[in-house]
């Protein structure tokens, strides 16, 4: 029984074709398509405004450097928070709680703000190694210390949003089976245990929607430190 509550995140496939393939490629069907006219409907208006205002919230503290990054970033934010949205309906697959898939966009894009550094301002890029001030003693140390933290954080970001969600889903699945275990013999138990489940999946709604933000965010601030 407790094998099975791990099942829901095992990659699914159909004939030995694997289906995160199409559970990637379907948010992109998702969204509407602006068109050509001056004047659009509601809903194409309300995204370009919301897109529009997380664009600029973004690129605010960095210079005219890193505003090439902000088709890239606003579109890796679209697509986490779909994604991640997608995963709380029943029956469906959230791509996101693989973490090979969170690595895959997290140490590609780590990695191009350190080459970005290295390559732009190479003293910069290695003075974070080193906090100014430092006693001479605790250099060698420091060094060491600042290299392994900036090697681990795409480790970090690609882990937090795994074990969020991760554990998050988790949650879920075992609220809701205690909820039909417990409904034939304490109904009253089951409808608390049910309200509790329906705010957990409130909290769920919004972790995965914030968890979309900073994993976009923590990269707008390490690309802020290299430009």
């Amino acid at each position: 029984m407790a094998m099975s509550f791990f099942d829901q995140f095992a990659s699914p496939s159909y004939l030995g074709i694997p289906l995160i393939a199409i559970a990637i490629t379907l948010p992109w069907v998702l969204y509407p398509t602006p068109t050509s006219r001056w004047i659009n409907n509601r809903l194409i208006t309300i995204q370009g405004w919301l897109m529009s205002r997380f664009t600029n919230q973004l690129m605010l503290p960095l210079n005219v450097g890193g505003h090439k990054w902000a088709l890239l970033l606003t579109s890796l934010m679209l697509f986490l928070i779909t994604i991640n949205m997608l995963g709380l309906l029943p029956y469906t697959f959230t791509p996101t709680t693989q973490l090979s898939l969170n690595m895959g966009f997290a140490v590609p894009l780590w990695l191009a703000t350190v080459i970005i550094g290295m390559r732009n301002q190479p003293t910069v890029a290695l003075g974070h190694l080193l906090p100014e001030g430092t006693p001479i003693p605790l250099i060698p140390v420091l060094i060491i210390i600042e290299t392994i933290s900036l090697f681990i954080r795409p480790l970090a970001l690609g882990v937090r949003l795994t074990a969020n969600l991760t554990a998050g889903h988790l949650l879920i699945q075992l609220i809701a089976t205690a909820v039909f275990v417990l409904f034939p013999m304490m109904p009253t138990v089951a409808i608390l245990t049910a309200t509790v489940l329906f705010l957990l999946t409130l909290l769920e709604v919004a972790v995965a929607m914030i968890q979309a933000y900073v994993f976009v965010l923590l990269l707008s601030l390490y690309l802020q430190e290299n430009v």
